[in-house]
């Protein structure tokens, strides 16, 4: 049987109940603003997004469409600059849709046409300036920055970033590439231990890559070079 709730217990129940709609009435106004301003900022959001965000990615999309055409034809001036019959290049999608998925890969597009245009520190501070984690563009990024470093005969900096790249892949097509790279250049600099310790990595982490079918020719040739 329930227990039969005392005189003093009903009478506080009643007296917080009392309290709290004393509060809600003497607070309305600002309970009532607060959740007005809330349902502003949510429709702010939603209307930035659809009239503004996915306009704009739209419009980026469509731009980078023609400059990809240019780019697969290996026409890297026309898809970096741009053309005289509408489209603006790379360079301006990436500066004028900042922001956008579109103008994060028009960075990535600057930077390779950069590379092959030898115009190499130019490439490097686009690829450099592209945002993404995806498990073979970001990698493959990198090793293009590294190549670049190569290029511009800063050999430090190219063997350290082709190694950064080669354990960001961490896959069987990425990464023997981005090691032998990095172990020629570090034999170039008579860094013979760093360089067999790279040969030898993808000898026995990634056996199954092409790479690796001539491997033992590169460790041998390091060792040699060492005695």
């Amino acid at each position: 049987m329930a227990e039969k709730k005392k005189p003093n217990e009903a009478l506080n129940v009643e007296e917080a109940l009392t309290q709290s709609e004393a509060f809600l009435i003497k607070n309305q106004k600002a309970i009532i603003g607060t959740v007005v301003a809330i349902i502003v900022i949510i429709a702010g959001i939603v209307m930035y997004k659809n009239y503004y965000v996915e306009p704009r990615e739209e419009k980026a999309q469509n731009a980078l469409f023609k400059g990809q055409e240019y780019f697969e034809a290996d026409a890297y001036e026309q898809a970096l600059n741009g053309d005289s019959i509408g489209f603006v290049g790379f360079a301006k999608i990436a500066d004028e849709y900042s922001g956008t998925k579109a103008a994060n890969l028009a960075k990535a597009y600057m930077g390779i046409c950069y590379t092959h245009l030898g115009q190499y520190e130019n490439a490097i501070k686009a690829l450099d300036s592209f945002s993404g984690k995806d498990q073979m563009v970001a990698p493959a990024l990198q090793g293009a920055i590294g190549n670049c470093y190569a290029k511009l005969d800063q050999l430090d900096k190219a063997a350290s970033t082709l190694l950064k790249a080669a354990d960001m892949a961490d896959n069987n097509s990425l990464s023997p590439i981005y090691l032998q790279q990095a172990g020629e250049i570090l034999v170039k600099q008579g860094k013979y231990d760093d360089a067999i310790k790279a040969y030898t990595k993808i000898k026995d982490k990634y056996f199954r890559s092409y790479q690796a079918m001539n491997i033992d020719k590169y460790i041998e040739q390091a060792q040699l070079m060492k005695k």
